[in-house]
């Protein structure tokens, strides 16, 4: 016989810990609400009968978010076999709240003190025997990280859930009591005897959706108003606040006899808190973390890890450990320096009046033929005047910068025409990158060429160019796996809070911006934990300002090609997509639709403790692998899209296979698009193209560039690319290219969640509108004002519809706010998990 177990408490109890620990599934854990915003279902490992819902992290079954109607609808409707209510033992009586509302529901209740080894640190003692008594269910002692109780806990929930017990109920004072005693009269005939408590309860609190349940007529709507209004006149305040206040009476009544606190001083936490969440210093700590954290994964050990992949797994191959690496190196180097002294007595004996076009043009060509350049080359150091002729090669020191010259006479001259370029599998262990080993493959089956070229140029180079920032984006994932796991991201949501109040955002809009650093779709579901609508609206329309994973590989590129890959460029791009934000919540909040004040922000502070490794290795993974899915769906098909739009077209007054770009279908796409683009300084096709299809999936931008470049492959480091791009941009309009990229409307699976969550056709074409046209205000501003201060551009047209863009931000910054219809007064509360 199967048993169903639920498994319900506090965002930060270590519920999805204990889930993972309970059934071996891998699902994210994290430190704010609506990481599980659906419900999650396994099997325990140690008993495959019982199946285990992971419902979401809720601080109570009011139905304030999504995330307690999901809650609560479950337990009501689906009824499990028994509740697993997971409590932080060290934050006890906040954590038994919700504890005190599951015991009303008629559901066998089984309480897990979790985080116990923390407890004992404190040196502090629960009397579990004793709190089992009070509150009438089982307690069983839990450390969900380390395994300890897991088994007890088990075997104790399907004991409860067999028995079918259900817990007694507290009592509220009298006034109170009698007044439900009535409700449930009223209900008495279309509710099941062990859930007519709870409802009896909602109903005296004015819950909506239970009152919505019943559908009362008149008259009982009166008599039940005014059976509440008594009870709130008796006790001078609101029927909510009342059951509030009576919960944490009886809270205190049972914890006081059961808790012994020895620690009463400041905790590591707090004092930690007391720098980290200081008002002066917590945001320059924020971004200084912040800044390493990208430094090092964008610019040192993740470009480390991704030129092993861009160049190796999907270019032309790798040394395996390196063995032979070296070696090739050296050769390479030695070639290069061979290749710089044949082109330096080339320019001196074409100045000299000599004909070196024949050799010139076979070693330019794409394929040369050595046969023919080796006679091209005994015929040019045959000509008598070759013997005069010396050329000067010029070497740079790449770790010193000196600069050295080298004479290079007919004899050194007629030694480098001899010199090959290295194969690289000539030394030490050479593994054949997947391009290499594919591309073999395909030509020994000898399919047709235009198969050869979808494969190749289409889908390997696509998926590739993409695939190749993996390594990258997952050390970015594996570091804030840390800041998360160890507890301070959560204060971040905190520290943000502050700031974000002051521009019409709750703290609770950074944790959607939070997660959307990994991706965009996540991100905006996770807006479903803010309560006011307007403030869950706003957080959607701006979240995607944040750059996700998917849009590393165009900060990577630009910063490669036209900054010298530096660190400040990826970091700039957050900077942005904040301002972004804050631009956004100040302008918006003028608006009707989104003026009053935003909800409050409640939030448990856990304590610091050491990060798991299992933790961080489950949340790098959990993020990456969304970014590496999208690359094997979205990305394929439109690779496949993109290289039939860059392979066929009108050429010669038909339609098919072209031999030049130009004439391509897609390049008519983007002659079409271009002159739209054109007052942000990049308007040829190529960068419109890259634009159009970055809409389709942000990576697409990279591939794109690729394909319309000309190169099968696009490594992040690829000379070949950064110097088509460096000819086509300068720094001002590559900065504009990037913030318009960045800023405009996510990819088409990012529309989508915005449609589900908005959940209304008008203001999904407003989000994604605004965006649009929020980025092309700030990418005409950077081009313009940018190119009159670099010189590059001169007072125009452009300039003078910047300057228009530019004083109507300002108006809307600065105009007096619209007055919301029933705008209500909110403060700011924090909850902290160790007071």
């Amino acid at each position: 016989m199967s048993i169903r177990l639920a498994l319900a408490g506090n965002p930060n109890c270590g519920k999805t810990t204990m889930f993972n620990e309970l059934t071996g599934a891998a699902q994210y854990v994290g430190n704010w609400p609506g990481v599980t915003v659906e419900k999650k279902e396994g099997r325990c490992r140690a008993d495959k009968t019982v199946l285990i819902t992971d419902l979401p992290g809720i601080y109570s079954l009011s139905p304030y978010t999504l995330e307690e109607v999901v809650t609560r609808d479950f337990l009501v409707n689906e009824q499990p076999d028994a509740v697993i209510n997971l409590v932080d033992a060290s934050n006890i009586a906040r954590n038994l709240y919700l504890t005190t509302q599951l015991l009303e529901m008629g559901l066998p209740v089984v309480v897990a003190l979790n985080m116990m080894d923390i407890v004992a640190k404190r040196g502090d003692v629960i009397d579990t025997a004793q709190l089992s008594a009070r509150l009438g269910v089982p307690v069983v002692e839990t450390t969900a990280l380390k395994g300890k109780g897991v088994r007890e806990l088990v075997e104790t929930a399907k004991q409860a859930a067999q028995d079918g017990s259900v817990p007694q109920v507290h009592r509220f004072e009298a006034c109170i009591e009698n007044a439900l005693t009535q409700i449930e009269c009223m209900i008495r005939d279309v509710t099941e005897p062990a859930q007519r408590r709870w409802f009896a309860v909602k109903l005296f609190e004015r819950d909506e959706k239970v009152l919505a349940r019943f559908r009362f007529g008149a008259d009982a709507r009166e008599k039940l108003e005014t059976l509440v209004a008594a009870v709130e006149e008796t006790l001078d305040d609101d029927a909510e606040s009342i059951i509030t206040d009576a919960r944490y009476q009886y809270i205190a009544q049972v914890v006081k006899p059961c808790v012994q606190k020895k620690q009463t001083g400041m905790t590591l936490s707090d004092r930690i808190d007391h720098i980290v969440t200081n008002r002066f210093l917590a945001l320059p700590i924020f971004a200084l973390v912040m800044f390493l954290v990208y430094y090092v994964s964008v610019t040192t050990v993740g470009t480390v890890l991704t030129d092993w992949a861009n160049d190796g797994v999907f270019g032309e191959g790798w040394h395996l450990a390196g063995y032979g690496a070296g070696a090739y190196e050296d050769a390479a180097a030695a070639y290069e320096d061979d290749v710089t002294r044949r082109d330096a007595w080339l320019e001196a004996a074409e100045t000299a009046g000599l004909d070196v076009s024949a050799l010139t043009e076979q070693l330019a060509a794409e394929e040369p033929d050595a046969a023919a350049a080796a006679q091209a080359g005994a015929v040019l150091a045959a000509d008598p005047a070759a013997a005069a002729v010396v050329g000067t090669a010029v070497f740079e020191d790449e770790t010193t910068g000196a600069v050295v010259t080298e004479p290079v006479s007919l004899s050194v001259f007629e030694r480098t025409l001899a010199a090959e370029a290295p194969d690289p599998a000539d030394f030490g262990i050479w593994v054949p990158g997947i391009p290499v080993l594919l591309g073999n493959a395909l030509a020994g089956l000898g399919i047709a060429d235009w198969l050869y070229s979808l494969i190749m140029d289409g889908i390997v180079a696509g998926v590739g160019a993409v695939l190749g920032f993996v390594p990258q984006i997952l050390v970015l994932f594996f570091f804030l796996a840390i800041l998360e796991d160890c507890g301070y991201m959560a204060r971040v949501a905190f520290i943000m809070d502050r700031v974000f109040r002051k521009f019409g955002l709750s703290g609770k809009s950074f944790i959607p911006m939070l997660i959307g650093t990994g991706c965009g779709v996540p991100g905006i579901m996770a807006s479903r934990t803010i309560e006011q609508e307007r403030d869950r609206r706003m957080t959607i329309v701006t979240t995607t300002f944040i750059p996700c994973s998917a849009k590393l590989p165009i900060i990577a590129l630009f910063a490669g090609a036209l900054f010298d890959n530096a660190g400040w460029v990826a970091f700039s791009a957050y900077v942005i997509g904040v301002l972004a934000i804050v631009l956004s919540g100040i302008m918006l909040k003028k608006f009707r639709a989104f003026a009053g004040e935003p909800a409050p922000f409640v939030m448990e502070l856990p304590a610091y403790h050491v990060p798991t490794a299992g933790n961080v290795l489950r949340s790098m993974w959990e993020r990456g692998s969304s970014f590496i899915k999208k690359a094997g769906t979205v990305i394929l098909l439109s690779s496949v899209v993109l290289w039939f739009l860059l392979s066929y077209g009108w050429e010669n007054g038909a339609f098919g296979a072209v031999s030049e770009i130009n004439n391509s279908v897609l390049a008519a796409i983007g002659h079409a698009v271009a002159p739209l683009f054109a007052p942000l300084g990049w308007g040829t096709w190529e960068n419109a193209v890259a634009t159009v299809t970055g809409l389709i999936a942000k990576e697409n931008v990279v591939a794109t560039f690729g394909q319309t470049l000309g190169f099968a492959e696009v490594a992040e480091d690829g000379a070949e690319i950064w110097s088509l791009l460096a000819s086509s941009f300068t720094q001002v309009t590559a900065f504009s290219f990037m913030c318009f990229n960045l800023l405009c409307a996510p990819c088409f699976a990012a529309m989508g969640a915005i449609k589900r969550e908005m959940n209304n056709a008008k203001w999904t074409v407003f989000a994604i509108g605004y965006m649009c046209v929020f980025a092309y205000g700030i990418a005409l501003m950077v081009n313009q004002f940018g190119g009159l201060v670099t010189g590059e551009l001169s007072f125009g047209l452009g300039t003078v519809a910047a300057l228009a863009v530019l004083a109507l931000m300002l108006y809307l910054l600065l105009r007096k706010p619209s007055v919301s219809r029933n705008g209500v007064e909110a403060h700011r509360m924090s909850v902290q998990a160790n007071s």
